[in-house]
């Protein structure tokens, strides 16, 4: 079978999400192709996928009209794993693949970043965006048409920020205007909204899946039933996604969609996890039946967070549907699993709300200002886990330098100080238990 997506990034997220959807694509005839998975940092799984010659074991699990329910998906959609850092030059083949149409990417909030100190000859770049150019740029010498590129970070507009860090690159390696047209007319950068919550390995409970196998899979994935991808741009003629089944939405603006989901159910978990984590509480579903988080929870999401958004009926289901996947009881989302690189999420996903909150009422909301405070707790302990300098800066930083640090969150946060740096010392001083009774107070 042809080779006709190229997929940056091998996480759980992907394999539960776009895997699963091309696998079903193929399995019901409507489409003949494959994935080749491209490692995007240093580190990665791609020997482990290559040894189990790209399939793996998908479990989607939840409750549906009442009842639990379980399906285990054999996916084979993936060809193989390429790493760049280890063979850069079978990474750049992948652009002379006349078959290749399709690029799909999920490199978390932090991927897609203009560096600005690559050199097109590095093998590879650093970035996402600078390894992107590079293929890009290797698909235009070949005079082979350009790609569907569906980007699935949660930043907004992450299409239209990816493209614009391609155009970057190609100013900064002066790649000429033919290039640049290339990249512009040739090439469709799709903003899109991807929701699924995916809860990865099941670690705690890998022998029973493992006996449900009937063999060992070191790549077992698992994630809840409930799946919605917004995709700016139609192409269901080629993808036939929508007729296959899958609950995707085509649309000229993603924005609405995007911003509900991101604010809602990505900004209630990272307002949620950090200071959870802290408390003792090790899954999202601990977090909702313990009374102490739970009413941190939905004191964030409908007094704070949907507010903001316009108290809509829409709005407001949409909360309580969050509030019912979280405490999905086949759902175990590990609290240290979604507090990855958590800095670049506070800032795409709970910053806005607390900035918005702020301008409405002349006032700092409660409790998404002390999920900054337990974030700057978080990052003193050896749980955080982010780029080595962040968390360098982040352990030794005093609050006041950390809240002006423009470079983490787009503007100085400095306005914040006083409430911030109160949470934060009652975290340190009092510890997490006093601290959410004071504010839930």
């Amino acid at each position: 079978m042809k080779e006709t997506v190229i997929q940056f990034g091998e996480g759980a997220f992907l394999r539960s999400f776009v895997d699963y959807f091309f696998h079903g694509l193929n399995e019901k005839g409507l489409y003949d192709g494959k994935v080749v998975v491209v490692q995007p940092i240093e580190q990665g799984l791609i020997p482990v996928l290559n040894e189990q010659n790209g399939e793996y074991h998908q479990f989607l699990r939840g409750i549906k009209d009442g009842q639990p329910v379980e399906e285990m998906t054999k996916i084979t959609v993936i060809s193989r794993g390429v790493d760049p850092y280890k063979d850069y030059a079978e990474y750049l083949k992948l652009a002379h693949n006349p078959d290749a149409r399709v690029i799909v990417s999920n490199t978390t909030e932090a991927g897609i970043v203009y560096l600005g100190t690559e050199k097109l000859d590095d093998a590879p770049p650093k970035s996402f965006p600078a390894k992107l150019t590079a293929l890009l740029y290797e698909r235009f010498k070949a005079g082979l048409p350009g790609f569907i590129i569906l980007s699935c970070e949660l930043i907004d507009k992450n299409g239209d920020v990816l493209k614009e860090c391609v155009l970057k690159y190609c100013d900064l390696w002066q790649l000429g205007d033919e290039f640049k047209n290339f990249i512009m007319n040739e090439n469709h950068f799709c903003s899109t909204l991807v929701d699924r919550i995916c809860t990865g390995y099941p670690r705690d409970d890998i022998e029973a899946f493992t006996a449900k196998i009937g063999k060992v899979d070191n790549l077992v994935n698992t994630a809840e039933i409930f799946h919605l991808w917004v995709i700016e741009g139609n192409f269901e003629d080629e993808l036939p996604f929508q007729k296959a089944g899958f609950n995707v939405v085509w649309t000229d603006d993603v924005t609405p969609y995007k911003k509900r989901k991101v604010r809602i159910l990505n900004g209630g978990h990272t307002s949620m996890v950090l200071a959870a984590h802290l408390y003792g509480l090790e899954t999202v579903g601990e977090c909702v039946a313990d009374p102490v988080v739970g009413k941190f929870l939905h004191k964030t999401l409908f007094d704070e967070i949907i507010p903001t958004l316009g108290n809509s009926d829409v709005d407001i289901q949409f909360g309580k549907d969050v509030v019912e996947r979280f405490a999905n009881p086949f759902v175990k989302h590990r609290l240290l699993s979604i507090a990855l690189n958590s800095v670049s999420k506070f800032t795409a996903r709970v910053l806005p709300t607390i900035i918005e909150y702020y301008e409405q009422n002349k006032k700092l909301p409660a409790c998404l200002t002390f999920s900054l405070a337990a974030l700057i707790a978080f990052y003193r302990t050896d749980a955080a886990n982010d780029l080595p300098e962040i968390m360098e800066y982040m352990k030794t930083a005093s609050v006041a330098d950390i809240l002006a640090k423009n470079e983490y969150w787009g503007q100085d946060l400095s306005f914040m100080k006083d409430t911030v740096e109160a949470y934060y010392n009652s975290i340190q001083n009092d510890g997490m238990a006093k601290a959410y009774e004071a504010v839930l107070a």
